[in-house]
């Protein structure tokens, strides 16, 4: 059985916590048979360029990083053909990790790690743009960029704060954009200050949104449109209504589609997972349905005392 295992590190994630557990994260991975190969990422898109390289020959990925390494991952594991896709594991240590809360991944590393091993597995969506592709979300408009703009030493030193006051510098300056949205024989023609196209219940650090409604695997985008507000007042509305989940107001549109077509006069910024999108004036989203298998924890095992998880663990002296 081939059993091996390609590690992605990203040394600069979060607080750089990873580097604390890395040998006892290794030994868990070799103590249960797998030929583990490390690399540690050197630059942007590296992460994908060795995955699009070596991923065939690999039965693991196991990325370790925040959202954006998680992205670019994922996005190489795409480029293999679907028959010969590794299983996809995530030890989730940046900033957010809205897409690791999603599929409730612990925030215990080594519990992460152990989870790569003892777990099970989920076939999950991932979805298409343009020619790319992102794992949890594509947005459009206010504070979009905020993710990729905030200095990284920032994020280290304040964590999701930073974002948020990265977030506050740009209120005075939110722009607005003239969109036509396609999806199931549907056409909305109207000026938006936001959009999203997603497949997570976290979305910038705020949890459960929407989590009664959203699933990983069901070949659907939940869809959220923000108009553009005509005074202070509407403002006022559209955050209140955001910040009680209710998107059932006169300045809000929503639906699930598996695909949809934006379309606009004038080049619009996307963000993807959080890193930058680029430009675009026609963007074409589709949901590729289950088209990765992570690893997710397994309550069974956890319950079942027989289990080698427990005395893995235990031998870490996880609390």
């Amino acid at each position: 059985m081939n059993k091996k295992l390609l590690f992605i590190i990203n040394p600069r994630s979060g607080k750089g916590l990873i580097k604390n557990k890395v040998l006892d994260i290794v030994d868990l991975f070799v103590k249960e048979g797998y030929d583990v190969h490390v690399h540690t990422t050197q630059a942007r898109r590296d992460a994908y360029e060795i995955i699009k390289e070596y991923g065939s020959h690999m039965s693991t990925v196991v990325a370790s990083g925040g959202d954006g390494t998680l992205s670019e991952c994922v996005k190489g594991i795409m480029e293999i053909p679907k028959e010969k896709r590794p299983i996809m594991g995530y030890i989730p240590c940046g900033s957010t990790n809205d897409f690791a809360v999603s599929l409730k991944l612990s925030k215990n590393m080594l519990l992460a790690a152990g989870d790569v091993v003892y777990g099970e597995q989920f076939k999950c969506d991932v979805g298409k743009f343009n020619n790319d592709f992102f794992t949890y979300i594509a947005a459009f408009g206010a504070f979009t960029d905020v993710s990729y703009e905030t200095p990284q030493s920032m994020k280290n030193m304040l964590g999701h704060l930073a974002y948020t006051m990265e977030a506050i510098k740009r209120v005075p300056n939110l722009g607005s954009y003239k969109m036509k949205v396609e999806h199931d024989g549907i056409v909305i023609e109207d000026e938006f200050i936001y959009g999203m196209i997603s497949n997570t219940t976290s979305i910038g650090g705020v949890k459960n949104l929407g989590k009664e409604k959203v699933q990983l695997d069901d070949g659907l985008f939940e869809v959220i449109l923000i108009r553009m507000p005509k005074n202070p007042i509407d403002v006022q509305v559209i955050l209140t209504s955001i910040l009680m989940q209710d998107f059932s107001g006169k300045y809000f549109y929503t639906f699930k589609a598996s695909e949809a077509t934006f379309s606009s006069d004038e080049e619009v910024k996307w963000t993807l997972d959080g890193e930058d999108g680029g430009k675009h004036k026609t963007v074409v989203i589709e949901n590729y349905c289950q088209a990765i298998t992570m690893m997710i924890s397994s309550k069974k095992q956890r319950l079942n005392e027989n289990v080698p998880l427990h005395s893995i663990y235990n031998a870490f002296k996880i609390k």
